[in-house]
C-alpha cells in the first residue's frame, strides 16, 4: 500500500473526512506509534505503523468507500458536469466515487456513493426492491382520492406503477415509500392526480435513514448499514 498522509488515512480507515482529519491531528487527537502527532505533513505506512485516534487502533480494513450524503437542492447527481454544481463537489475524498441511483437537481435529501462497482450494478438492477422514502410536499391540497390512487398505482410512461405505502402528514405534505425508482416517478405520480411536487426529500434507504446529516454533508455508512445493503 505504501506511504500516505496520516489524514488521508484516517479517512480511508472510516474514521472522518480528510478535512475533518487535519483538524483531529492539529488537536492531538492521533497518535503514530504511539506518540501524540500533531504535524499535518505526517506520512505513515498503514502496513507497519500503528495508528491511533481518541486511544483507539484505528486501520484501513476496505478500499471500497461507502457513503450517504444529504444532497442539498440544485446539485446534478452525476460524475462530471462542466460548469454545473455536482454532489461530488460535496465530498472532500481522492478516491473516485460515484453515486449509487438518482435524485434529480430539484429533490433533496439522502444519496449514497462508492467505489465498489459491483455494488452499485446490483443495487441498480431491477431485482434491487428495497424500499426508498420520500416526503413528499405538493402546490394544492391533496385528497385522499388521490392519494389512494397513487397508492394502488397509476399508469406512467406506458405501465403502472407498484403498489406504494402512503401516509399523510398534512393537507399537502405526506411520505411514500416505493420499491421501485423510475425516471422522476414520484413527480409524474402526481401529476397523474392533478397536483404538482414542489418539495421532494428522501429520508430512507431500505434500513439507511437520513436522520439528523445537514444538508450538504456526509457521513461513512455503518457496519449494520452496510450489512443491510449485503456488503
Amino acid at each position: 500500500m505504501g506511504l500516505m498522509r496520516l489524514q488521508k488515512f484516517l479517512s480511508r480507515a472510516g474514521v472522518c473526512s480528510r478535512r475533518k482529519g487535519e483538524t483531529y491531528i492539529s488537536a492531538g487527537n492521533v497518535r503514530v506509534n504511539h506518540k501524540v502527532v500533531t504535524l499535518l505533513g505526517t506520512s505513515v505506512n498503514p502496513e507497519i505503523d500503528l495508528v491511533e485516534f481518541n486511544g483507539q487502533p484505528v486501520s484501513i480494513k476496505d478500499e471500497h468507500i461507502y457513503l450517504a450524503l444529504h444532497k442539498p437542492k440544485g446539485y446534478l447527481t452525476t460524475c462530471n458536469q462542466a460548469n454545473r454544481k455536482i454532489v461530488l463537489d460535496l465530498v472532500d475524498l481522492e478516491e473516485r466515487i460515484f453515486p449509487i441511483g438518482r435524485l434529480d437537481k430539484d429533490s433533496t435529501g439522502l444519496l449514497l456513493l462508492t467505489n465498489d462497482g459491483d455494488l452499485h450494478h446490483r443495487l441498480l438492477h431491477p431485482s434491487f426492491d428495497h424500499e426508498k422514502e420520500y416526503e413528499v410536499q405538493v402546490k394544492t391540497a391533496i385528497s385522499d382520492h388521490a392519494l389512494k390512487t397513487m397508492a394502488q398505482g397509476v399508469v406512467i410512461m406506458g405501465s403502472k406503477t407498484r403498489p406504494a405505502e402512503i401516509k399523510r402528514i398534512s393537507r399537502g405534505h405526506f411520505k411514500i415509500v416505493l420499491k421501485e425508482g423510475r425516471n422522476r416517478q414520484i413527480r409524474r405520480m402526481v401529476e397523474k392526480v392533478g397536483n404538482q411536487v414542489v418539495g421532494l426529500k428522501r429520508i430512507r434507504i431500505a434500513k439507511i435513514e437520513l436522520g439528523h446529516l445537514a444538508e450538504g454533508s456526509w457521513r461513512y455508512l455503518t457496519l449494520s448499514e452496510k450489512r443491510g445493503l449485503r456488503i
